[in-house]
């Protein structure tokens, strides 16, 4: 038995788990993991290196006594009912104030039967959404903790020391009650999901519709991420432009299949957005196109069966200006989704008691995450204006950004039409700006209908009350 009191524990010692298990220990605490294969709980000790506090082991036992108390460790185990046989492995061992956290991507529902079953027993239950991949928990991700604010306190000196920075600000911070933390991480990738989407539809529209090479593409993803669209997913496309396949010499690219994979969290942004009747058009588009990428037998037989003739179409503006017209309108389509995603949380938080502020979600996505981009110091000012504010479209600054780039997503859309070319992602983000202007919108028809085949009544715009009319 080691006599060190570790500060920190680590169940899962996979590749999130020993990179950000050596990550503590690189910022002075000292950490000891649980993994049930030994090879891996010895290999962290030899990664982490000589005179490291860093200790690996495959008893429980020895795990749980080694925390200094109140102890604190995280799971980094496959969300569902792996955490929930971790949790019982370890109950018997902890006593109360002892601090868990899961640090996968757990659905926030489970995250708060966990926070009320764990709390009866005097323990704190934290989920704590972690985004920036194996190099992110290497060497600074962007973490979403949330959960009992008090036993925050024993964490944060922790959890700030490891993440992110940005102007010396770290990436992370409490961010609310419960399942805050997995919900916010849960928003974040389906945000994730509509900008990889709108960078696909740009990437399809740029080679299929414009004709430009590889190479150009490659170049206008790197030329952009110098600009307004700076992030991490323009910044890895050019990257990915540029790889060339080790055997055949062509862009690895072009070798994969267009059949995309996911995991959910996507999913479950749509469906949680509807229970609570909050539209985010952009992000349900890029699940239901990962659904459609999935018919690819159905799709190669549509395509022989109806041909595409209007690939043929020419773009009426030159290369340039065409463009330039491209960026402002992936600008104007990933300022609106981001407005859908944060207009979510805060409907979520008022919904579920979470106390978000959303200017520090803001500023714990600008590094370290996926999502991370330029644009979110505007957002983060956007708050830190009005906390209260409804919606980023109502934003001053931003509300001109998009009206001065509307022409632009309207002329893309346009030739994307033309030419037979799926843009739904940005058509989506385009009319939910557009929608969210409209002060009257259309469905006074549908009330009607409604009314007319099921007597459900109607609300009128000259008097209160609930109406119903004998229509025939």
């Amino acid at each position: 038995m080691n006599d060190i009191q570790y500060e920190f524990g680590m169940v899962g010692l996979g590749v999130m788990g020993r990179n950000l298990m050596l990550n503590i220990a690189d910022n002075g605490f000292s950490v000891i993991g649980l993994d049930l294969d030994p090879e891996k709980a010895a290999a962290v000790e030899t990664e982490a290196g000589a005179g490291k506090p860093v200790r690996g082991t495959t008893s429980a036992e020895e795990f749980v006594q080694s925390l200094r108390k109140p102890r604190a460790l995280m799971l980094l185990v496959p969300a569902g009912k792996a955490v929930d046989a971790v949790i019982a492995s370890l109950l018997p061992l902890l006593e109360p104030g002892d601090i868990v956290i899961d640090g996968g991507n757990s659905y926030f529902p489970d995250t708060d039967r966990r926070v009320v079953e764990l709390e009866a027993k005097g323990i704190h239950f934290f989920g704590m959404g972690i985004s920036g991949g194996e190099k992110g928990a290497r060497f600074g991700p962007s973490m979403m903790p949330g959960g009992n604010r008090e036993a925050y306190e024993r964490l944060r000196p922790i959890f700030e020391a490891v993440a992110a920075k940005v102007n010396g600000e770290p990436c992370v911070t409490f961010l609310g009650n419960g399942s805050a933390g997995n919900y916010v991480k849960m928003v974040h990738n389906g945000i994730e999901y509509a900008i990889m989407q709108l960078i696909a539809e740009t990437y399809d529209l740029l080679k299929r519709g414009v004709g430009l090479s590889d190479d150009e593409l490659q170049s206008v993803f790197q030329d952009w991420n110098q600009t307004e669209l700076q992030s991490f997913l323009i910044e890895i496309t050019g990257v990915i432009l540029q790889k060339k396949d080790d055997v055949t010499g062509q862009p690895l690219v072009n070798l994969i299949s267009d059949v995309a994979r996911s995991k959910g969290t996507g999913k479950w942004t749509s469906q949680n957005a509807m229970d609570l009747q909050a539209p985010v058009p952009s992000i349900d588009m890029a699940v239901l196109m990962r659904d459609m990428s999935k018919l690819k037998e159905e799709r190669v037989e549509a395509a022989r069966l109806l041909p595409n003739d209007s690939l043929q179409v020419s773009v009426d503006t030159d290369r340039k200006e065409f463009l330039n017209q491209m960026r402002n309108a992936f600008y104007f389509a990933m300022i609106s989704t981001y407005a859908q995603g944060m207009a979510q949380l805060k409907m979520a938080s008022e919904a579920y008691n979470y106390g978000l502020q959303l200017q520090d979600v803001a500023k714990i996505w600008r590094g370290g995450c996926i999502i991370r981009a330029a644009c979110l110091t505007d957002i983060r000012a956007a708050y830190e204006q009005n906390s209260s504010l409804a919606n980023l479209l109502l934003d001053s600054k931003i509300g001109d950004d998009l009206l001065s780039r509307q022409e632009d997503v309207r002329a893309i859309v346009k030739t994307a039409i033309d030419k037979g070319i799926p843009v739904p992602a940005f058509m989506a983000s385009l009319s939910y700006f557009d929608a969210y202007r409209t002060e009257t919108l259309p469905t006074n028809i549908i009330q009607a209908q409604r009314d007319y085949f099921g007597a459900h009544t109607y609300e009128r715009v000259d008097k209160l009350g609930f109406f119903h009319t004998q229509w025939d």
